[in-house]
């Protein structure tokens, strides 16, 4: 039923189940998954105020490390190459910017409760899932 799903992935330990539910979605056949991460500018996430030397650095340091492990997943998983998309940005905007413009049928996400840090990914699920083009999955990861 589905032949291009994107999986929008945190690089938690929740990572792999949200892999593994997009992966029965297309019927086991890596081929059909694209991963993304998307790393939120740290300017956002964090107030002006705060004291650092370099928030240059600290931004490419975070870039640096999704775009590594998004390439160990693709590995480990079997994508094609090309398949993992790490981007900078909002990643509501980003997970369907980056949907439409590889045409997918799905985009497979994971929801987690609402405490903490969690919220933010329970709220971006929400924000991928209104306004997408195409199919959302959310898999609940607690």
């Amino acid at each position: 039923m589905y032949k291009k799903i994107l999986v929008a992935i945190d690089l938690s330990k929740d990572t792999d189940k949200v892999i593994k539910s997009a992966l029965g979605m297309a019927q086991n056949d890596a081929s059909r998954l694209h991963f993304v991460h998307v790393v939120e500018p740290i300017s956002a996430a964090y107030s002006m105020d705060i004291y650092v030397a370099n928030v240059s650095e600290l931004q490419t340091e975070a870039i640096k490390f999704a775009e590594e492990r998004l390439t160990a997943l693709g590995t480990e998983w079997n994508l094609e190459t090309g398949s993992t998309h790490s981007l900078l940005g909002s990643p509501a905007t980003e997970i369907r910017a980056l949907a439409e413009e590889l045409d997918v049928d799905a985009i497979v996400i994971g929801s987690h409760g609402h405490s903490g840090w969690k919220i933010l990914l329970g709220s971006t699920a929400n924000s991928v899932l209104h306004g997408a083009h195409c199919d959302v999955l959310t898999v609940y990861v607690g």
